[in-house]
């Protein structure tokens, strides 16, 4: 089983964006994440990459719905990294926030 070539296109999409240091534009606009931080704190990128995979949703086909929805929260958590300040809403959720294993363990 491979993932769909949507799925891989939502991901190379996002690692784009965020690597370009234009995701969720206009949210982050002014907020460098890519300067030392990245180098040296780079758990806000893991957190980033998983809010976004854990809230894609598919269609039937397979076809990704909801790549602005789940740009907009990475970008919602990058920003509140990054300022404190800044009210995430609606507020994340739990399920939004898990971080899985890479593989399964044998």
């Amino acid at each position: 089983m491979r993932v769909s070539p949507q799925i891989s296109g939502a991901v190379r999409q996002f690692a784009y964006w965020f690597a370009h240091g234009a995701l969720g534009h206009p949210l982050l606009e002014g907020i460098d994440y890519l300067d030392d931080t990245l180098r040296e704190e780079s758990s806000f990128a893991e957190m980033a990459f998983a809010i976004f995979m854990n809230n894609l949703d598919l269609n039937e086909a397979g076809d990704v719905t909801n790549y602005r929805y789940c740009e907009r929260r990475a970008a919602q958590y990058i920003r509140r990294y990054f300022d404190p300040g800044y009210s995430v809403q609606p507020p994340f959720e739990p399920w939004e926030l898990e971080l899985y294993r890479a593989r399964r363990e044998r």
